[in-house]
Order: C-alpha cells, then sequence, then structure tokens
C-alpha cells in the first residue's frame, strides 16, 4: 500500500499560540502535508510555517484580514468553503472554522474548542455582547453561523480534542461523542537558549512568568495588578489587543516582552521561578511547557488547567482570577521548594512522539475503514 496522503487544515495562521504550535506537530508527524489555511500572515506567526506549502482562501489577498482575523469572522465559512484539500486523510486542526473544509477523503478534526465568539460570545469579548458593534454583528448573525459550524462538524468521520472540558463542550454543541488526545507542549527545553537583555539583571533572583495572547479573558491585567506592590518581579510574554494598555500600566517590577524567538522563550521559561496561569483556558498548554523546564505553575482552578496541573506536584491553585486571588498565591509560593525532577516527569506524558503516534494510528483506522467498506480501496 502507498504512503497516504495526509493535508493539514487550520483556521488562519496570523498568531503565535498554542494551537499553531499543534499545527507544527501536525506538520512534523505529516511532513509532507501542505496546510490549507484562510488566512496567512508570516510575520504574525511562527517562523518555521514559511517553509511549509500552504493553500490559502481568497480573503488572504487583503492585507487588513490578515492583520485582524477577527474582522474577518462573518466571511469565514465563505472562506473555508472555497478551500478543498484533494488527500485521503484531512486533519482539521479546528476552534472555530477549519472542520467545514470540504475535502476528497476521510476528515479528522482535532478541535481544540468550539468557536468561543460563537458559544461563549461575552467571554470571547470581554464583556456584554451588546456593548460593541462587533458584538452586535456576531449576536445578529449567530443563529446562521451556529447552523453552518453544526453541518460543517457533522462532515467529519472523525472527532479528537483536546481536553475533557472541551468533550463537553463539542457534545453539548453538537452531539458528538469525541476522544481526548492531548497535544504535546510546544517548545523544546533542549533547544538552543538566548539571553533576553531586558531582563539581564533579573534572571539571577527569578521572576514569575505569564505567557499568553493579550486578550481580554486572558485576564492578564489581573496578574499585573496583582504584582503591582509586592517584592516578587513579573514577565509577560505575548501580543494581542491589550498590548498597548497593559504596557502603559505596568508597574516597575513587571516587563511585558513581544516577538520572541524560540529560544529566546525557552530562556525566559529556564530562568522563572513559577508561571502564572490565570484564564479559563480549554486546555492548559503554558504549564506543560513550564513543566518541561522543571517549573511550577500557579492557576486557576478551572478548565483545561485540572488536566495538565498536578496539584502540589507540578502546581498549585487559585480560586477567582481576580489579583486579590492571584496575589495570595504568589505570597504562599514565596519560598516553596518544587522537585523540578518530578515536574519534568510530569511534562513526559505529554511528550510530541506520543502525540504523533496517536496521530498515526488514527489516520490508519480511517483508511483501513475505508479498504473495508464495500467497494473500499
Amino acid at each position: 500500500m502507498s504512503r497516504p496522503r495526509v493535508a493539514i487544515a487550520h483556521d488562519y495562521l496570523t498568531q503565535r499560540g498554542g494551537a499553531e504550535r499543534v499545527v507544527l506537530a501536525l506538520l512534523r508527524a505529516f511532513p509532507d502535508a501542505t496546510i490549507h489555511t484562510t488566512l496567512y500572515e508570516p510575520d504574525g506567526t511562527f517562523p518555521e510555517f514559511r517553509d511549509a506549502r500552504i493553500v490559502t482562501s481568497p480573503l488572504n489577498r487583503v492585507p487588513l484580514l490578515r492583520r485582524d482575523h477577527r474582522a474577518a469572522l462573518p466571511f469565514l465559512p465563505y472562506a473555508v468553503s472555497r478551500l478543498r484539500a484533494d488527500a485521503d486523510v484531512v486533519v482539521a486542526s479546528s476552534s472555530g472554522w477549519a472542520h467545514g473544509i470540504p475535502t476528497t477523503g476521510r476528515k479528522l478534526v482535532y478541535c481544540h474548542a468550539p468557536a468561543r465568539w460563537l458559544y461563549q460570545t461575552e467571554t470571547y469579548l470581554g464583556g456584554p455582547a451588546t456593548a460593541s458593534a462587533r458584538g452586535r454583528a456576531l449576536l445578529a448573525l449567530q443563529p446562521w453561523l451556529r447552523r453552518w459550524d453544526r453541518r460543517a462538524a457533522a462532515t467529519a468521520d472523525r472527532y479528537l480534542v483536546n481536553s475533557t472540558v472541551v468533550r463537553g463542550h463539542v457534545r453539548d454543541a453538537y452531539g458528538i461523542e469525541a476522544d481526548v488526545v492531548a497535544p504535546p507542549f510546544g517548545i523544546d527545553p533542549s533547544g538552543h537558549q538566548e539571553p533576553v537583555e531586558e531582563l539581564a539583571e533579573w534572571g539571577e533572583g527569578g521572576y514569575h512568568l505569564v505567557v499568553s495572547r493579550l486578550l481580554p479573558y486572558k485576564n492578564v491585567d489581573q496578574v499585573v495588578e496583582a504584582f503591582r506592590g509586592l517584592p516578587e518581579r513579573l514577565v509577560v510574554v505575548g501580543r494581542g489587543p491589550l498590548e498597548e494598555e497593559l504596557r502603559a500600566g505596568l508597574p516597575d517590577n513587571a516587563r511585558l516582552l513581544t516577538g520572541l524567538s524560540d529560544a529566546r522563550l525557552r530562556w525566559v521559561y529556564a530562568h522563572a521561578r513559577a508561571l502564572v496561569a490565570p484564564s479559563i483556558e480549554d486546555f492548559g498548554l503554558t504549564p506543560l511547557e513550564g513543566a518541561a523546564f522543571g517549573r511550577p505553575t500557579l492557576a486557576l482552578r478551572a478548565g483545561g488547567y485540572l488536566d495538565t496541573i498536578a496539584e502540589d506536584v507540578t502546581g498549585t491553585f487559585f480560586e477567582r482570577p481576580v489579583a486579590a486571588d492571584i496575589r495570595a498565591a504568589v505570597e504562599r509560593n514565596t519560598g516553596r521548594q518544587w522537585d523540578a525532577d518530578a515536574i519534568r516527569a510530569h511534562a513526559d506524558r505529554f511528550s510530541e512522539p506520543r502525540f504523533h503516534a496517536r496521530l498515526h494510528d488514527e489516520v490508519e483506522q480511517l483508511l483501513a475503514a475505508d479498504l473495508k467498506a464495500p467497494g473500499g480501496r
């Protein structure tokens, strides 16, 4: 039997986030795959994508939409329908639209979450949907977009999800029972490290670290407020719409870094004392990246962090994503000793080779089902 033709689909490649790291892991699992996506902004996402074969939708010709994919939300069903993957199996990495891509073969969906702007609109917008023109537009379009979304989900031959939380969301949104396959942590701790000049005087004493997109629901502003007046130091790594506002309000013991290479990000992880994870996430990826460097995480007791943090082994929890609770967690952690080897051992359960093996097995099962079917190849 010849090697199966595998393609990859993803919503949009315009940012550096956990979902984009998963796409890179998929590309390493299936190095001959072409990536199909609605929008691609090379300067906005990971540089490794420059070496990949990428097919984009007609929307990619509009620079504004590449810079701000949220402006394209109402048009993305159309954009996805204009893509077509000619492959034996398409692996669709989806948190919104990629699961709707037309294909000539089988479709395996790896769901990071059903679209937040359709099912958690106020969380996504950071406030009441009626408070902004964008929110009101989403509310008006929601019935039609949800119908499209559910029809798209029904075209999948197999659904995988990244956490038990997302399994529940997929069941509620689509009536689909999915299997949990945790993604790998996205950054190799053994790789080259490059010092970050802005933190040169902080490397010895350490700091607490937040790695996050700067969006309202990420609650990074609450972490910044928690550290105001503390002797502890804070480093925030990320980009997003709230960057200017956060930077303007940083206290003297905080730094905000953007656009770090993986080599510099490794250095930042390696020199951190602990991570802070304050948002409700469908899958808690950054605690695993920190754990790969032997670093614990102080996290909100909610969502995907319940899957990825072993309490009192790889981290500890606070109850509310507010400055007072975060500050109390930081103060409790001061002087606490953690077993770095035990933390790293936990991260190894989420290694990329394990992820690759599971995805290859899923693809083989889909193709085997084709061969067994009447008239199968």
